[in-house]
């Protein structure tokens, strides 16, 4: 198993209507313990609010997928079940991505409505020759 790198964003809203339906500080109560509760060596999760709306911000460069990757899905999927109205991008590329995209390329995890969807990524990718040589 080779690198795993992975940066993203996610808005948090109850629903798709409005951020907070009236559980909201309660969900972002269990997020902050389900955050408290990932050490990544390598990598970083937060959750911070701008001009009174809550984002999870998310960040990482590791050898090879392996507990974060887990912990990484099990957070998105969290957060697509608990805040219907959550959206945001994943960027990831790993090489043991399997075709497609494979090891040379990103994908992207969309988030809307609460529901997560991979899409190919048009803008750097292939990585060779897009971002390196």
């Amino acid at each position: 198993m080779g690198m795993y790198e992975f940066h993203g964003w996610f808005g948090i809203a109850e629903s798709p209507e409005e951020a907070d339906a009236g559980s909201l500080s309660e969900g972002l109560a269990d997020l902050r313990d389900r955050i408290s509760g990932i050490r990544w060596v390598t990598g970083e999760v937060k959750l911070a609010a701008y001009n009174g709306q809550y984002f999870l911000a998310v960040d990482g460069l590791v050898n090879r997928r392996r507990d974060e990757a887990q912990e990484l899905d099990a957070l998105l999927g969290y957060v697509a079940d608990r805040f219907r109205g959550a959206w945001g991008l994943l960027y990831e590329r790993s090489d043991d991505f399997t075709d497609p995209p494979g090891p040379g390329a990103f994908r992207v995890r969309v988030m809307a409505r609460g529901v997560v969807q991979y899409r190919l990524d048009p803008f750097l990718s292939p990585c060779r020759p897009v971002i390196e040589d």
